[in-house]
């Protein structure tokens, strides 16, 4: 009897059984993807943007309160391919939406866990959530700083940037008893996410399709390449091409724990498209996570882990010799060699002094949406901060930043005594990748929007592992100390 109780109330698998069918689930998202293929198809934008936007907050709800692993794949998903949407619609309509409406899906799908965050986080303050609460309660600062400093509208709308990574981030840790299931999820999903974004960003450097083309050459952004092929700095499916290096650069530090015959092509295309974005800083993030996750490791895992590495690299690097992609990305890693001379690096050393001073003398800060300071003249200027610890003082506050930089290392400090990573090795990838995001904060505000949702998500993911597979050792211990006193007893 007392077996039964433990197995039923603590196996995830048992769980499901409750649960209706997932047939539903993929009808649900099956009925999204037809009706988003259908409004492009016949160039229904004005049914087509809002519907998007209804259609697939409702099948994020449904998921949400059904089937927490395609919830949470589910919001991968809306991440990975909602601005591909958006241009094809603007390209297919033939009108350039300015407003990016179509944009707030993704963040209204993953605001869907601020249910549990004001449901759960009081009963969980004393179990590990007390750094949610300081980063949120930093953020709601900023927010309130906003409102005084600039429009309702514009802090409610820069707000979302700061605050869904951490109830996405707090709903991950809340249902650690889920966490084979959404482990086995999140593996599949960027898998599957780095395969498809890397051979569409291939594509889309060697062909620029059409609608990147009307896209780049409609929102004037000249850091983003020319409209022309073998001339794009590549952001595949996604927005810009910092959230996808971000996004590939996860993505290929999962692969390292995945097993299966998409392994490899994934690699190929995902490694290539990962240099195509040209981002410096997150190529010295991955290694920063690769070396994290082989320190982490028992021996057996390492070599493992080391059998991979050199099975991607041998199919991996000749792709990367080969042109027209050779050229584009030696003359990049060149670059590294020579910061002196590189205009990226005197830009970001600029922004760096000049922002440096407005960050730590700015006790209160601007808050949150006001991107605007005034200068000697009276005039406002854009601000221009580089970096995500000076962004942080310098949006939140000290009094903002000390609470959500401090949750924010109060997890990372929490996550580095677990032991679990020995034998876990998607545990220590999950590590590594949030340790690479935070790795890339002095070069860029890595906590903020969909690359936040990975640092913090990531951290979550650990927490949750580390509290199941304490929970496993207790359901061990109780079944041990049953038998002795019960011996099973054979003819």
């Amino acid at each position: 009897m007392i077996q039964r109780q433990f197995i039923s109330n603590t196996d995830p698998a048992a769980s499901d059984i409750k649960r209706p069918p997932p047939l539903y689930a993929w009808i649900a998202i099956g009925a999204l993807i037809l009706f988003t293929v259908a409004g492009i198809a016949t160039h229904a934008a004005s049914i087509l943007r809002p519907g998007y936007i209804v259609v697939s907050l409702a099948v994020a709800i449904f998921l949400y309160l059904r089937y927490t692993a395609l919830y949470i794949g589910f919001t991968w998903w809306i991440w990975f391919i909602t601005p591909l949407v958006s241009r094809l619609i603007d390209y297919y309509s033939g009108t350039f939406d300015e407003s990016r409406l179509l944009l707030i899906s993704q963040y209204l799908v993953t605001f869907v866990t601020m249910h549990t965050l004001i449901k759960d986080l009081p009963r969980f303050s004393r179990q590990g959530g007390l750094p949610f609460i300081l980063a949120f309660i930093g953020v709601v600062y900023g927010f309130l700083i906003g409102l005084i400093q600039t429009s309702p509208i514009t802090a409610a709308r820069s707000i979302l940037d700061w605050l869904v990574p951490i109830p996405f981030a707090f709903y991950l840790f809340v249902h650690w008893q889920d966490y084979p299931h959404y482990r086995q999820s999140i593996q599949r999903t960027f898998l599957w996410g780095v395969l498809v974004t890397g051979v569409y960003g291939i594509v889309q450097y060697l062909v620029a399709p059409e609608w990147d083309r009307f896209w780049l050459i409609s929102t004037k952004i000249s850091s983003f390449g020319d409209p022309e092929p073998l001339k794009i700095r590549l952001w595949s499916t996604m927005a810009s091409p910092g959230p996808y290096a971000v996004m590939m650069m996860a993505g290929l530090l999962l692969l390292l724990t995945c097993r299966g015959p998409l392994t490899i092509p994934a690699a190929g295309a995902g490694y290539l498209s990962f240099l195509l974005t040209m981002v410096r800083t997150l190529w010295g993030c991955w290694l920063m996570g690769l070396l994290s996750m082989l320190t982490s490791m028992k021996p057996r895992l390492q070599m493992r882990l080391f059998v991979t590495i050199l099975v991607m690299a041998i199919c991996v690097v000749p792709l990367t010799t080969m042109e027209p992609f050779a050229e584009a990305i030696n003359s990049r890693l060149e670059s590294l060699t020579d910061l002196e001379q590189d205009n990226s690096a005197k830009v970001r050393k600029k922004i760096y002094e000049d922002g440096l001073t407005k960050a730590m003398t700015n006790y209160l800060g601007n808050g949150i949406g006001n991107t605007f300071i005034v200068d000697k003249d009276g005039k406002l200027m854009p601000i221009v901060i580089d970096s995500g610890f000076l962004e942080t003082f310098f949006t939140l506050g000290w009094v903002g930043a000390i609470l959500y930089l401090g949750g924010m290392i109060m997890l990372f400090f929490t996550v580095f005594q677990y032991s679990e990573f020995r034998f876990d090795a998607f545990m220590a990838a999950c590590r590594a990748v949030a340790l690479a995001c935070f790795a890339a904060l002095p070069g860029g505000s890595a906590m903020l929007s969909f690359s936040g949702m990975i640092l913090w998500g990531f951290l979550a993911v650990v927490m949750a592992g580390h509290k199941y597979h304490q929970h496993q050792k207790t359901i061990t211990f109780h079944q041990n100390i049953h038998q002795n006193i019960h011996p099973t007893r054979y003819p």
